[in-house]
Parts: C-alpha cells; sequence; structure tokens
C-alpha cells in the first residue's frame, strides 16, 4: 500500500470513530506513523486531506451503484435507491456528514456522478411515461430531499427517531415526480382501492383527536390517562398504510 493510501485510510477511520467527526493531522499523521511533510506533500494542508476522505467516502457509496444493472422498473430502482442512501448514511455517520458539509467548497466529481446516476434513472422512468417534470428538476428534488432526510437522521437522533420518516419523505417526493399509474405497483393495497380509504381515516381521526385532546384545557381523565390516550392515538396516526 502506497504512503498516501495509507494516510488516507487512517483518516477515513479517524473521522469514523471520531466523537464530533474530526480529526487533527497530527493525529493522523501519528496513526499513519508518517511525518507531517509526508502528509502536506500529498495533501497539501487538511482541507485537502478531508477532500479526499470525502472522495474516499463517495467511492464507498457508488461502488454498489456502479455494479447495479437497472431493473425493469425504473421506479422500484429510484425507490431502492433512496433506501440504500439512507442505510448508507446511518452505517457512516460521520463520513456522511462530512460529504455533505458545505464547509467543502469544491463538490467531488463522484458527486457529481451520483446525481448522474440519479438523474440516469429518472430519464429511463421518463421514457416510460411515469414522471411528471423534466428528470433534471426531477433528480434535484430528489437528491435534495433524500440528502436532508438522511442528515437529520444522523446530524439529529434524538429528534429523529422515527425511521419510518424517510420512507414517508420518499413516498410524498415520489408522489409529485411520478405519475399515480406508475405509483400503483408500490402502494398498500388499501391505498389503492377507493382511494385508500380505511387506514387514511383512521390515521385521519386519530391524528385529530390527539391534536383536539392536546389543546382540551380540562378533561375527566386524569393526566396519566391523557398521556396514555395521546400516545395511543399517536401510534395510530402514525402507523404506515399497509403496515
Amino acid at each position: 500500500m502506497s504512503t498516501r493510501s495509507r494516510i488516507l485510510e487512517v483518516a477515513a477511520d479517524l473521522v469514523a470513530e471520531s466523537p464530533d467527526g474530526d480529526v487533527s493531522t497530527r493525529a493522523v499523521c501519528e496513526a499513519a506513523q508518517v511525518g507531517a511533510p509526508a502528509l502536506y506533500r500529498h495533501f497539501g494542508d487538511k482541507e485537502g486531506l478531508l477532500s479526499a476522505v470525502v472522495d474516499f467516502g463517495f467511492d464507498k457509496y457508488l461502488a454498489t451503484k456502479r455494479e447495479h444493472r437497472p431493473g425493469a422498473d425504473p421506479v422500484q430502482d429510484l425507490r431502492d435507491g433512496w433506501d440504500s442512501h439512507v442505510e448508507f448514511a446511518l452505517a457512516n455517520p460521520n463520513l456522511y456528514r462530512l460529504m455533505n458539509s458545505p464547509a467543502m467548497r469544491t463538490p467531488p466529481a463522484a458527486a457529481l456522478e451520483s446525481h448522474q446516476i440519479l438523474t440516469r434513472d429518472l430519464e429511463r422512468a421518463a421514457a416510460q411515461g411515469k414522471v411528471r417534470l423534466a428528470p433534471e428538476l426531477a433528480a434535484q428534488m430528489v437528491m435534495s430531499a433524500n440528502v436532508g432526510v438522511a442528515l437529520m437522521l444522523v446530524a439529529r437522533p434524538a429528534t429523529f427517531t422515527d425511521r419510518t420518516m424517510s420512507m414517508r419523505v420518499r413516498d410524498a417526493v415520489h408522489a409529485v415526480v411520478f405519475t399515480p399509474e406508475a405509483l400503483v405497483p408500490h402502494l398498500a393495497p388499501v391505498a389503492v382501492d377507493g382511494a385508500g380509504t380505511e387506514e387514511v381515516r383512521v390515521a385521519s381521526t386519530a391524528a385529530r383527536l390527539a391534536a383536539m385532546l392536546r389543546q382540551q384545557q380540562g378533561t375527566d381523565l386524569t393526566p396519566a390517562e391523557t398521556t396514555l390516550l395521546t400516545e395511543w392515538l399517536t401510534r395510530l396516526a402514525n402507523t404506515p398504510q399497509g403496515a
């Protein structure tokens, strides 16, 4: 293994293990058993090193996407692509935050490749008459939402605790991007038959009752009963359709 590769792998490992996702060049040099001049010769400075780590992260992320063969249904490929994106972020939280940090002034080439893969899948869907928008605009919408969801899950896990949120946002964005006919095979049966009806109605009613209960100043319920009933109603409201 070359000195550059060793420094890069060590830096990526230290980023992954760091409590705040940051590393010092000194720590990298010590772990890679090289002097500072070697690090600066290969990467220029700390920003250059972190930019190389970002490239390393995107290559790791794109490895499976480059090998993936397009399926017959591009909509399913895009659903799977969204989910695998979030799974990568959750498995590599520090690396993912660094990959999408605004401090990285020069976007890596692999980030453009990721966007191109997404756009190609949308172009396939458009060729089948399944897309409402131009593929380029649709790709911007999907990528923005996908990255936003993934960042919230890894950056604020105490707030964003419900993993089904990603699926809900995915389906909401896809409802704007794809034609209704394209989405039918991917909907739960209850949501296809007659406008999704019974589960949607139950969820909507539960959400309304929970909101009314929170707003109600005085009831015959004890605080413990109110808390329990609110929890039940919220759980009903948040249960994904078809679950």
